[in-house]
């Protein structure tokens, strides 16, 4: 077994193609020690994932990743050891992922009057959960030949500009990460990259991690959120967005950090009586 942990997992709670515990059993095939279930606006993923991993060595952080927006566009933001029945957090997850059925319904509808018609029951089959999102959308474009891929669909209709695009509900990155301390957890900005200028207010509003290593940056990029985390005091972690084969991300555990981020990420988690 490595001490390597995935700290970017989805699963089928939002739009991930594989079940908690089909990810569990994935996890633990390639020795990882921890993952992060980190569903879309979703912690429904993972009792099944923590049930599943029972009785072995892989440790299942609990998670969530919340959708914002800013001024310049989106913004996830990464809660880990939330506990979803703190003050709230699933029932606001829970209108957040209704608002998400109301922008897929809008998206299919935009795409059949493209000439581009989808069957919604085949759209929530491919979700396999609460959480529809745009992935679901696209593999549902694939099927229909409509498109090639998944990637092709987002650049050419369901992303930001695009013909079939739909804004979604907006929730402000300070009220994401205070959603987050509310419920006990430790929020992470994700990949960070392009949002990078951000982490000063966001620290303010009390982030405490950034995720340096993710799939697709560069050594020279991990080493510049590296030393952007440790300028603001925060926690540099690392995982692969893995959603499933069939969705652009990264591989399960092909971005991971070693276990002692898990530790210091778990040692700033808010006290009882912490100001969020």
């Amino acid at each position: 077994m490595s001490s390597r942990a995935d700290l970017h997992v989805h699963t089928t709670a939002s739009d991930g193609q594989f079940t908690p515990e089909e990810v569990v059993a994935m996890a633990r095939a390639i020795g990882l020690r921890a993952i992060a279930i980190t569903d879309h606006d979703s912690t429904l993923g993972i009792a099944p994932a923590q049930r599943a991993a029972q009785g072995s060595s892989l440790e299942v952080v609990p998670g969530v990743e919340i959708s914002a927006e800013s001024t310049t566009g989106e913004v996830h933001i990464l809660g880990y050891f939330v506990e979803p029945e703190a003050n709230g957090l699933e029932a606001r997850l829970r209108r957040m992922r209704e608002a998400r059925l109301e922008r897929a319904r809008r998206m299919v509808a935009k795409l059949a009057a493209l000439g581009m018609p989808l069957d919604w029951t085949r759209v929530r089959a491919l979700a396999a959960g609460e959480s529809v999102g745009r992935p679901h959308v696209a593999r549902a474009m694939v099927e229909r030949g409509y498109v090639s891929s998944a990637e092709e669909a987002f650049a050419l209709y369901l992303g930001l500009g695009r013909p079939a695009y739909v804004p979604r509900l907006k929730v402000a990155p300070a009220e994401a990460i205070a959603w987050i301390r509310a419920a006990r957890g430790v929020p992470v900005l994700a990949h960070p990259l392009q949002v990078a200028d951000l982490v000063p207010n966001l620290k303010r509003a009390g982030l405490e991690g950034l995720e340096a290593t993710y799939t697709g940056y560069s050594a020279e990029e991990v080493r510049y959120l590296t030393d952007l985390a440790g300028r603001y005091g925060l926690v540099a972690t690392g995982g692969s967005d893995f959603h499933g084969a069939d969705i652009v991300c990264g591989e399960l555990g092909a971005a991971s950090v070693p276990y002692t981020t898990v530790e210091d990420l778990r040692a700033r988690r808010p006290h009882d009586g912490q100001a969020p």
